[in-house]
């Protein structure tokens, strides 16, 4: 049964805003009580946050389809809808948070540390909120925004301050066991370790952190073994340790050509160039394990390592080593700048001063205009209330949309695409002469959504408009 998962993909789903509520306030004797729609609660973020009491991703390998609470409607008598729960994910420390492309979106190091991968929609407002002067009772409220929804994967890079790397059956886990409290398997067959181990030594007044990571092989860069899986668990590692193996069964194999194909495999992953080495020639309790070892540590030292001799067996060497390996994490953590624990990357999106652009989609026909706001507005319109399109067109009217058509080389009735392609709005655009709540009829109606009619046509229901008014005055009698 699989009991560690350091590689998932994560489908996270926000929770949706509310929508507003279009209400009048009723009551006898006040005829004109005015518009009480309340606003939609916002949607519940899913927010992931550092918990150093997990080292594993497993509970995301079970179930990785995770979603926020949406926000509650709005209602009458100024009533806003509920919030949304936000969901609260706890990660292991040292998570790096990426999107399907590969690109990182967030590194996260230190207990606490949160990072928002979804972000809940905001409540729509009601038509209280959108009461104006000249808009005295708005017949709509606008919709709640869906959450955002997006897949991300979570990879998790141990943090911790040395690595023990070499050959299955080096002897790491057997190192990593004496010189901590860390209790890994050992046996005497490759591949014992299948997933790192974590081990805190006290070496003086410095503590510190050792990771045995799983047994590198030949061509590990490229995916054979377990190599590929666990190298990304030395990259926060301050020294790499190399644990070479002198009393190996294995007549083709060598410590020296052990440590020059492991450095191989290390320069083929990258990024592992300015860590310093530290060399252990284990197992010298075995009389041809000090044989060999006294052999080949002139050459290694030549080569410019520092070279100990150990044995997890006997239990000898280890005091030399973790005071060395202690002076070299010391120094490393004193050159290392002081940071914040949270690393996110932030990639504005490229827009123009107005806030949005106007581009023509020559494979679609149409003009497509993009930006936050004016696809904000769109999400949140009811396009089967007629008042609620013409308060979206006064919107955009306002923030400068039609201007930018007409210069963009737009004419009546052209496509317009508001939108990216897959969720695009689309119509035929017509320029507006007027705009505001002048325009307005009956409360979730809109004059200019109607058919053009004739001037003559115009003109003379005007006058019949006129003429039913001042006939309504004249039978008017108060007493």
């Amino acid at each position: 049964m699989t009991t560690f998962v350091d590689r998932v993909e994560l489908h996270v789903a926000a929770g949706n805003g509310g929508h507003g509520c279009a209400s009048v306030h009723r009551e006898k004797f006040k005829p004109l009580g005015g518009p009480d729609g309340g606003n939609g609660g916002r949607g519940g973020d899913v927010i992931l946050v550092v918990d150093q009491a997990i080292t594993t991703l497993l509970e995301y390998h079970h179930s990785p389809h995770r979603k926020a609470t949406n926000g509650q409607p709005g209602a009458g008598d100024n009533r806003s809808g509920k919030d949304g729960q936000d969901l609260v994910l706890t990660v292991p420390d040292g998570t790096v948070v990426l999107d399907k492309e590969g690109n990182v979106l967030a590194d996260l190091v230190g207990q606490g540390t949160t990072f928002v991968a979804g972000q809940g929609g905001r409540g729509g407002l009601g038509n209280a909120a959108l009461s104006s002067a000249r808009r005295k009772a708005p017949g709509f409220a606008l919709l709640g925004e869906p959450g955002e929804a997006r897949d991300i994967v979570l990879e998790l890079k141990t943090v911790a301050d040395v690595a023990l790397v070499g050959y299955p059956s080096a002897g790491k886990s057997s190192l990593i066991s004496v010189l901590s409290a860390a209790k890994p398997k050992i046996a005497d067959y490759p591949f014992t370790t299948l997933v790192p181990n974590l081990g805190v030594v006290t070496a003086g007044s410095t503590v510190y952190t050792i990771a045995d990571v799983p047994g590198l092989i030949p061509g590990a860069s490229q995916g054979r073994g377990l190599g590929l899986e666990f190298l990304r668990h030395v990259e926060r590692c301050s020294v790499l340790v190399h644990v070479l193996d002198t009393a190996t069964l294995e007549s083709d194999r060598d410590p020296v050509t052990d440590l020059d194909i492991i450095e191989e495999e290390l320069r083929q992953y990258g990024g592992l160039e300015d860590r310093p080495r530290i060399v252990v020639l284990n197992k010298i309790d075995i009389p041809d394990g000090q044989d060999l070892a006294d052999m080949i540590r002139p050459d290694l030292e030549a080569r410019g390592y520092q070279v100990f001799e150990a044995s997890a067996v006997a239990r000898t060497g280890l005091k030399e080593l973790s005071f060395a390996l202690a002076e070299i994490v010391g120094t490393a953590r004193a050159a290392k700048p002081k940071e914040e624990s949270t690393r996110i990357v932030i990639r504005p999106k490229a827009v123009d001063e107005a806030g949005f652009t106007v581009t023509y989609d020559e494979a679609e026909e149409v003009y497509r205009v993009r930006g936050e706001k004016p696809e904000r507005w769109v999400r949140q319109t009811d396009f089967n209330n007629d008042e609620a399109v013409g308060y979206l067109a006064d919107r955009l009217n306002r923030l400068g949309v039609e201007d930018a058509l007409m210069k963009a080389g737009a004419r009546g009735g052209d496509g317009v695409a508001i939108g990216s392609e897959e969720n695009a709005v689309v119509f035929d655009w017509e320029p507006s002469m007027m705009a505001g709540a002048e325009m307005l009829g009956r409360r979730g109606e809109d004059h200019r959504l109607e058919a053009p009619r004739p001037a003559a046509q115009r003109r003379r229901d005007r006058d019949a408009s006129r003429d039913d008014a001042q006939r309504e005055y004249d039978e008017f009698d108060p007493f």
